[in-house]
């Protein structure tokens, strides 16, 4: 897998690491010396889309004062991972189809073809064969992006893989915040494999980055990890406008299927605002 140039279709749970995974097979790829460049497409507005992934030149628009190359030109030789291939809009699809089946792009106010030449890898936590029949993705880009496809399980499933995630996080953040090593006793190897991890290695991350910043002690022991919510399938009644907003947004993202477009309209705020506080929710 790691040494073709096959494009890699990524799925699981948000938090589960698939970028993570996208930049450990192109790091063992033929491609490794050159970059990987990422692109979250869930950020991307449908009207900067084309200027971000196919660049534009001078005087294209109001505000290109110069030009500009996009991520596939950036990307050149090296590879190109689009993160949230499920979240773009079904009428950018087919443009992106149409760059990845001609090999060459053409920048925004120009007349001529670029080609590139780049290893596609793309991630999502959508149920794209779903969505393709629901008419939400198309088949054809399906089947371009989809050559191997891999599947994260959600932490959860993986329960072996807590406490040895745990302890890498621990080495981490210890070096970054200047703290001597510290272990993990028993009861609290215990108490993390038993929580449900909804957020998945992402919340893992963070539990345990807090963990280091306030603990004074070498072992960590179970009380030094705190759940202060836990995502029950079933929204407990609100009690705080965070989680009056936590709640909100959930309920919209169920409703709409993961369709962020909808669900930021939904809402009345834009793709941008909603995907910032996906992020701040572990959502």
């Amino acid at each position: 897998m790691t040494r073709t140039d096959a494009n890699i279709l990524i799925t699981g749970e948000n938090g589960t690491g698939k970028e993570m995974l996208a930049r450990e097979i192109h790091i063992l790829s033929n491609r490794k010396k050159e970059a990987m460049v990422p692109v979250n497409m869930g950020a991307i507005t449908e009207t900067l889309f084309e200027s971000e992934l196919f660049g534009h030149v001078k005087g294209a628009f109001t505000d290109a004062h110069a030009d500009r190359p996009g991520k596939f030109e950036v990307a050149n030789n090296g590879a190109l991972f689009l993160d949230e291939i499920g979240n773009l809009s079904y009428h950018l699809q087919a443009k992106l189809l149409t760059a990845l089946q001609r090999r060459s792009i053409v920048r925004v106010g120009s007349n001529t073809s670029i080609p590139v030449n780049i290893r596609l890898i793309c991630a999502t936590n959508r149920d794209l064969p779903d969505m393709v029949q629901k008419e939400q993705f198309r088949e054809d880009l399906l089947y371009r992006i989809n050559t191997i496809h891999v599947e994260i399980p959600s932490l959860r499933e993986r329960s072996e893989d807590i406490v040895p995630l745990t302890e890498i996080f621990l080495a981490k953040y210890c070096n970054i915040y200047g703290k001597p090593a510290m272990r993990l006793s028993a009861d609290a190897k215990e108490k993390l494999k038993q929580q449900p991890w909804y957020g998945n290695i992402r919340e893992l991350e963070h539990i345990i980055e807090k963990a280091v910043i306030i603990s004074e002690e070498e072992t960590l022991d179970s009380t030094a990890f705190d759940f202060p919510r836990k995502k029950e399938s079933s929204l407990k009644e609100a009690t705080t406008l965070e989680e009056m907003e936590y709640n909100m947004i959930k309920n919209a993202m169920d409703k709409c299927n993961g369709n962020l477009s909808l669900v930021a309209s939904q809402l009345g705020i834009s793709r941008q605002t909603l995907y910032n506080k996906i992020k701040r929710y572990e959502l």
